[in-house]
């Protein structure tokens, strides 16, 4: 449908399609690529998130049945309660995707994900002097062996590995290639650039995914699978990934409408609708179904999705501008993108205050109604007086209302929870106004 609808457009003469000129067409471009969705590891990573059993399942479901190709279904060493969900999950039967769950630099971590049945296992770990020194207190040489040692272990036992470099995107080349090189030899399936703060730009990712791939071609002699995990701090999760997959990277991160740490990942139905609109690449998903599973992961976080968020946002195929919709009702593609079906959505008309004689003349039309120039001027008054006269005070209160009523339901614990709950198990009371006299996060 999509490509018979642009195809003909642009045979009419009707637009240009600058997506499909020969110049613009990069080079290394897949012809396929798959989603591989972290909603159930990194989106409930989003603070005060908690999603039960069955709110996993429905999403993890509703993924393989649209076409998902890998499903990270969590992090089973993380916890006695998460390794007994993922191996429920895994004893579920899907069709199309592939289960994974991820894994330290160590071997306890990899045994916790082969305990509850996993085939595919993401083995992550950073290697830049920053995370080395203050986080993994390990040298260099520590962090190869242990990441061969893993890898190894896990190949052993017939899984898949893949190997994600976390804070890939401010590690040095050298060091990289030195950690995938190793990865690789250890016997990795494929390799995972994380951009872990989202710190690269378009162009930065385009440059750092080619010299990975030229470094290692030098160094081992055979093609290894590209994938890329990429944040959203400074809004370009969606550009880098698709920067990625022009680099030739067919595996790619996303969580569901963009949850997950801090301000999230790669959405998927943003990824998703680049590349099989305006990169006509081949995803595998039925995208009739993104809107759904959208609204689905929504009130499964009890996080609301913002109202201009592309593709899914409510207003995403909304109008109330006279003009804009008289161009909808001459051509609804002169103001989309693309027909909002294709993601089983539908286009939305607002009476308000900018509505114009247009929707108003096409709506009596329809209803088979015939009015004269003044009445339809009476009409058009009535419809802006309404919204004119309506109480601004009134509907700013309420939305901070549901503002605050928002921050209540996703509140964790207050410091004073937290002091009560030490104090109740080391029989100790804190000395609180030490800690009111250091420099600490904020507790929310």
């Amino acid at each position: 449908m999509r490509k018979t609808i642009f195809k003909k457009l642009e045979t009419q003469g009707l637009i240009a399609n600058y997506n499909r000129f020969r110049k613009n067409l990069p080079p290394k471009l897949p012809k396929r690529v798959f989603i591989w969705d972290e909603t159930l590891r990194e989106g409930v990573q989003t603070p005060t998130v908690f999603l039960t059993y069955v709110e996993k399942v429905k999403l993890a479901k509703m993924m393989d049945e649209m076409g998902v190709a890998v499903i990270n279904v969590g992090f089973p060493a993380i916890s006695e309660k998460e390794r007994k969900n993922v191996r429920r999950i895994a004893n579920e039967s899907f069709q199309q995707a592939t289960l994974a769950a991820s894994a330290r630099i160590v071997k306890s971590d990899i045994d916790a994900c082969l305990e509850c049945g996993i085939r595919e296992i993401p083995i992550f770990t950073p290697f830049n002097e920053l995370n080395l020194q203050y986080r993994l207190k390990m040298t260099r040489e520590q962090v190869l062996e242990k990441t061969v040692e893993c890898i190894e272990y896990a190949k052993k036992h017939g899984v898949t590995v893949d190997f994600v470099l976390e804070d890939a995107s401010r590690t040095p080349l050298q060091d990289v290639l030195q950690i995938f090189e190793a990865a690789i030899k250890a016997g990795a399936n494929r390799l995972v650039i994380a951009d872990t703060v989202g710190f690269l730009r378009p162009l930065s990712m385009h440059y750092f995914i080619s010299r990975v791939r030229e470094g290692l071609s030098q160094l081992i002699s055979k093609e290894v699978p590209f994938s890329v995990h990429c944040h959203n701090d400074f809004g370009l999760a969606t550009a880098n990934t698709l920067a990625a997959v022009e680099e030739g990277a067919n595996y790619v991160h996303t969580c569901v409408v963009g949850f997950g740490e801090r301000a999230g990942v790669a959405p998927l139905e943003e990824v998703v609708t680049a590349l099989e609109i305006l990169y006509n690449v081949d995803t595998g998903i039925n995208m009739k179904k993104l809107y759904r599973l959208s609204q689905l992961t929504e009130k499964s976080f009890a996080l609301p999705i913002q109202f201009h968020k592309p593709i899914t946002g409510e207003n995403a195929f909304s109008y109330e501008v006279d003009e804009h919709i008289h161009g909808m009702l001459v051509h609804p593609l002169i103001y989309e993108p693309f027909p909002p079906e294709i993601i089983g959505r539908e286009t939305v008309f607002y009476l308000g205050k900018q509505t114009g004689g247009h929707l108003v003349k096409n709506r009596l039309a329809l209803a088979e109604i015939k009015a004269t120039p003044s009445q339809i001027d009476e009409i058009l008054r009535r419809i802006k007086r309404i919204q004119e006269s309506l109480d601004k005070g009134e509907t700013q209160m309420t939305f901070y209302q549901i503002k605050k009523l928002g921050r209540e339901l996703r509140k964790g614990l207050t410091e004073e929870d937290f002091w009560r709950i030490v104090e109740q198990v080391t029989k100790q009371k804190p000395k609180l106004q030490q800690l009111r006299n250091a420099e600490k996060p904020r507790f929310s």
